[in-house]
């Protein structure tokens, strides 16, 4: 893989191809999240035994979601907390009918045959409505240095694409080692292509990974002039392999009639919180220790004292957990604006999550998305 200084595209020119405020902005993809790792609370370090992930809440998040007019539905992975993305999206597809199931999937914790076969299934059960959000997860226990756990991944997702786009494994595919060629599943001959791969990561050998495999380059919040250079950068990276990307941005939202009050509903999210205890939530992820994970450690500090980074941009919510650590505070035409500031640096799918996320799911697609899809 290309080794550059990941920290170096803040300096490189940006690419706003439809930075024209005038311009016709494309349709996006719009997301939300089904809380399957038990991250859903009123109060981040209140825990509410009735938020807690089961069939039952995390289908009225999905019910909502497909209601409300969203496109996706993040089904996440965790390995401690809630429940299987897999296990459930094979279920929650004989209750939906419309919406795109977006299942993440560990890298470091499957067989790659077999993750085919299950996922083949869950698009033939589903009609055709799959797409794959890829991690790359060491196995609980063991941790490999950043540059083998990506080739793995790498050659994984080639893996992964190679069956469920009909085509047969050979024996010796990279660091996925199989015994001998291996036909792919027969429901993955009839439901080909493969469906589309989502993947995000801020390191130089995430972004390697992401230009020669992903379809969808997903990244987390961060300010806009950074989102712009990231975009660049993996845009040139693509580039090199004769590919070109879409872009996501994953982030949290609050959402109220003005902005003083979505500011009020972002301090009564983060008041009970023990910052003890969310430095201890943060700790249980896996990928407590990743560049990405670290730079939203960085949003927060570079923060003003009321936690916000930039314009709509607050940081507080990283307070609480691991991983995307920001949120889209503000009025329904605040957060428009900033969705569509986004969107102009060719960002075309949006994965949003807020807090309960069935209340927040239900007032965004009231308040916000007619907006978006106008």
């Amino acid at each position: 893989m290309t080794k550059t200084n990941p920290n170096e595209i803040d300096s490189q020119p940006t690419d706003l191809s439809i930075a024209d405020t005038g311009a016709t902005l494309p349709p996006c993809e719009v997301a939300w999240f089904a809380a399957l790792c038990d991250d859903d609370a009123e109060q981040l370090g209140v825990i509410d035994p009735n938020l807690l992930s089961s069939i039952e809440h995390c289908s009225t998040i999905v019910a909502a979601a497909e209601n409300g007019g969203f496109d996706s539905i993040l089904l996440p992975a965790g390995y401690i907390l809630g429940i299987d993305a897999i296990t459930f999206a094979a279920a929650i597809s004989q209750r939906t009918a419309r919406i795109r199931l977006l299942v993440a999937v560990r890298m470091g914790e499957m067989w790659i045959p077999q993750l085919a076969r299950q996922l083949a299934t869950i698009q033939h059960l589903c009609g055709g409505r799959l797409a794959i959000n890829i991690i790359s997860s060491d196995l609980p226990g063991q941790s490999l240095d950043s540059e083998p756990r990506y080739q793995r991944t790498l050659d994984s997702m080639s893996a992964l694409r190679t069956l469920l786009d009909g085509h047969t494994l050979a024996a010796s595919h990279g660091t996925v080692a199989i015994d001998a060629d291996l036909a792919p599943p027969r429901i993955a001959v009839a439901a080909s292509p493969c469906p589309p791969l989502y993947f995000g990561g801020l390191s130089d050998h995430a972004r390697e990974v992401a230009a020669q495999q992903a379809d969808v380059y997903l990244m987390w919040p961060d300010t806009i002039d950074r989102v712009a250079a990231l975009v660049a950068d993996l845009r040139g990276r693509a580039k090199q392999y004769g590919r070109t990307l879409r872009f996501g941005y994953r982030v949290h939202v609050i959402v109220r009639d003005t902005e003083p009050m979505a500011r009020q509903a972002a301090n009564h999210l983060v008041a009970a919180l023990d910052d003890r205890v969310g430095e201890a939530r943060r700790s249980q992820s896996l990928d407590s220790q990743s560049v990405g994970v670290n730079r939203q450690a960085q949003l927060r500090a570079d923060a003003s004292d009321d936690g916000y980074v930039e314009a709509n941009l607050w940081t507080g919510i990283g307070r609480g957990r691991s991983g995307c650590g920001a949120a889209i505070v503000g009025s329904a035409a605040q957060v428009v604006d900033k969705i569509n500031a986004y969107r102009r640096l060719g960002i075309d799918c949006f994965i949003f999550s807020g807090y309960p996320h069935l209340q927040e799911c239900e007032r965004f697609a009231r308040c916000v998305l007619p907006d978006l899809r106008a």
